[in-house]
């Protein structure tokens, strides 16, 4: 699944007659970047969710012809694309997933991937890193930041959550003591077990979340990982030497154009 329903906001004014998944990047659109990558990685479906400028991503892609729409068109390159309408609300990442719900069930896993980063993460070493009875695994990595994920560094499953501007953390167990654990970057690159979806919808039940029986419910995914780790296993796994760049605001889009001439030579 490719999160690709964002405002962009911090990317005006590009984003203000383009969604973010399409603003440029050598000439290709961001959402292009990301699916190829995961195309090369031997992934030939994927769910896109969308919202903002919905309709140019579905024009976009209906133009492409290494994308299909058609379950049933078995030619040889061809990438599936099933699209996650959100126009009339924005879902936040948890949401967007529960939403989704119907394209992802059955997989036995899927991989989430945000429209808005670049790495040089090996898709088929990540996966091949994912443990059985991991409901999420999560792409981590040694970097700079102020928002850090926590986990215990013997079994590497993730307990928390730190931000090291404001000094606010949170825990899984009043048994987790923050300076204990090992506080790495989230990359936005995870692999969920579809066994997390029906964990959504009873996490929302708990919650006591608003539901849309058409437009779905908003909630973010990390919300949800804080509640599931307590109970099940959440696991990190650390890419060393990853090369990251988040595309999220204007000043990035100089380093992102310098980090896909130098990876596609």
């Amino acid at each position: 699944m490719i999160f690709a329903a964002g405002l962009g906001t911090r990317l005006k004014p590009l984003t203000d007659t383009l969604p973010k998944a399409l603003v440029p990047v050598c000439g290709k659109p961001l959402l292009e970047h990301v699916a190829r990558k995961l195309q090369r990685a031997g992934i030939d479906e994927a769910v896109v969710n969308i919202h903002y400028f919905a309709d140019k991503i579905e024009q976009w892609a209906d133009a492409q012809e290494w994308i299909t729409f058609e379950r049933d068109d078995k030619s040889a390159g061809k990438m599936l694309f099933e699209i996650s309408d959100e126009r009339e609300l924005l879902l936040e990442t948890g949401g967007a997933v529960l939403h989704a719900r119907r394209f992802l069930e059955g997989c036995g896993r899927f991989i989430i991937h945000n429209v808005d980063i670049l790495s040089n993460c090996d898709i088929e070493w990540f996966e091949s890193q994912v443990k059985d009875e991991a409901v999420a695994t999560l792409l981590v990595s040694e970097r700079k930041t102020t928002r850090f994920l926590l986990f215990d560094p013997e079994t590497m499953r993730m307990v928390g959550w730190m931000n090291t501007d404001t000094g606010d953390y949170s825990v899984v167990s009043s048994d987790v003591v923050p300076s204990g654990c090992r506080a790495l970057a989230f990359s936005g690159i995870h692999i969920l077990s579809d066994r997390v979806l029906s964990l959504m919808e009873e996490y929302v039940k708990e919650k006591g979340l608003p539901v849309d029986p058409v437009k779905g419910t908003r909630f973010p995914i990390m919300s949800f990982y804080m509640w599931v780790a307590a109970k099940y296993p959440v696991y990190g796994v650390v890419a060393d030497n990853l090369e990251f760049i988040d595309v999220g605001k204007l000043d990035a889009l100089k380093s992102a154009e310098d980090f896909i001439r130098i990876n596609t030579r």
